[in-house]
């Protein structure tokens, strides 16, 4: 340990001289999720508001909350902000003009540094604080942080004492010998929310999938009021031996594991264990992950590859879209050119659910929303407007599920695509939609008649 001690004195530095290492021209990039530097972030922004900055880019993935060092460039004149998964706070950047999206497969990402797709000159990471063999645990995410290490030129760590110290599989954690500097955060409280509360037709989603998953099935579950109203069910279920692999790790994991649901017994990769590449929720989620030896991180190149998640039998995956047209293409990210999230790993484990033996992939969402002017829209829709993002192409999707509904399209020719479409969708706008399939060349005038 007096090693540790004295390496760590000597790259001990304040959260302004971190701040100040960034020069013109810089490429900056800040851990994703949980991991974004949120103390020297407050630094950066007052070099921004000195105008000290200049031509600099800066990078994340769903940043929590919103990045004082961009919102003190409203002009966007001395940085450029690139996202590839927004937060509600990259939503409102992008609605300003100050957050630009990269799109991705999330599984892929890693490959961004490694080919010099993306490059670093600073890159800020929030971890636990070192432990006792020298060590600084990424806690609640693990994704491409070892990419990006292997990647920068000065690697910059901000501990947090509130960060959750996660076991992990591979790439956990990194040694003190490999860091550049150390800054200790004023250790400001991560980010936790408690989980949306599951609506009326949220329920109803939910009891039609509780009906799809068999004893020993392994699951991924989305964020959401449905995933939780279907941990919910599934935890009075009386199913058992359920296996959980799942990009982010949700409070519902919680809720089936302390009911008895789940002892991944039945996986065929990653026996014994709960594995996700992030987690995000609850303070209750948190304290469950922390130091629990049922839990594994692993890069989110082995928990998001399809040919990884297909090898454990009956994957259920299970995931959220905005809108779904009559072809079967799937939109979870953006609306028109409102940009609202980004790709994720959902197609990554639309692929692998699909690919495992007696697997399923589900595409949930409620029939309809309501705008702010209290005006009904259908989520199935004819064609998504210009500029909405295609996260699932309609070779891929299987299962779409509504409060109306299972409609299964795999082996459907685009008539009986549209046909089962229209019939899991609310009835105010099934007329339109029969009308628009027909204009399209879609519809077939001998179908029996629609419920």
């Amino acid at each position: 340990m007096s090693t540790n001690n004295s390496q760590y004195t000597q790259k001990l530095i304040t959260g302004e001289k971190a701040a100040g290492l960034i020069k013109p021209g810089d490429e900056v990039v800040y851990g994703g999720f949980i991991l974004a530097p949120i103390y020297i972030d407050g630094f950066i922004a007052k070099r921004v508001q000195e105008k000290e900055l200049s031509n600099n880019t800066f990078a994340t993935m769903c940043f929590p909350g919103i990045s004082q060092a961009v919102a003190a460039d409203p002009k966007s004149e001395h940085l450029i902000y690139d996202n590839a998964f927004f937060s509600p706070g990259d939503r409102i950047l992008h609605e300003m003009g100050l957050c630009n999206h990269i799109p991705s497969l999330f599984r892929e990402i890693p490959t961004f540094f490694e080919f010099k797709y993306m490059t670093i000159d600073i890159l800020y990471l929030r971890t636990t604080p070192i432990d006792d063999h020298g060590f600084f645990n990424f806690g609640l995410a693990n994704t491409f942080i070892r990419e990006m290490i292997d990647n920068t030129k000065i690697l910059i760590v901000e501990t947090n004492s509130t960060m959750p110290y996660c076991y992990g599989g591979l790439d956990e954690a990194i040694h003190i010998s490999e860091v550049d500097y150390i800054v200790e955060s004023d250790n400001s409280p991560i980010i936790a929310t408690d989980p949306p509360p599951a609506s009326d037709k949220d329920k109803i989603i939910a009891d039609y999938l509780i009906k799809e998953i068999e004893d020993g099935s392994c699951l991924q579950l989305g964020i959401g009021g449905m995933p939780n109203a279907l941990g919910a069910l599934l935890a009075q279920s009386g199913v058992k031996d359920l296996g959980i692999h799942t990009e982010m790790l949700v409070d519902s994991v919680v809720d089936m594991y302390e009911a008895g649901c789940i002892t991944n017994r039945n996986k065929d990769v990653f026996k014994g264990k709960i594995v996700y590449t992030f987690g995000f929720g609850s303070r209750k989620l948190y304290d469950f992950m922390d130091r629990n030896p049922a839990c594994a991180s692993y890069p989110v190149k082995i928990v998001n590859n399809p040919e990884v998640i297909s090898q454990n039998k009956k994957v259920v995956s299970i995931n959220n879209a905005i809108e779904a047209d009559l072809f079967g293409q799937i939109s979870s990210e953006s609306k028109g050119h409102k940009h609202i999230s980004g790709s994720g790993g959902q197609f990554d484990f639309v692929q692998g659910a699909y690919g495992s033996k007696g697997g399923k992939s589900f595409i949930c969402m409620t029939s309809t929303y309501t705008d702010k002017e209290g005006n009904q829209h259908s989520r199935i829709v004819p064609q998504f407007s210009p500029g909405t993002g295609i996260t699932v192409p309609r070779t891929m999707t299987q299962y779409v599920v509504t409060e109306y509904g299972i409609a299964q399209l795999k082996g459907k020719s685009t008539w009986k695509r549209a046909e089962a479409l229209i019939n899991i969708a609310h009835p105010d706008f099934r007329d339109e939609l029969v009308k628009n399939a027909e204009a399209f060349n879609i519809w077939r005038p001998v179908n029996k008649k629609m419920d």
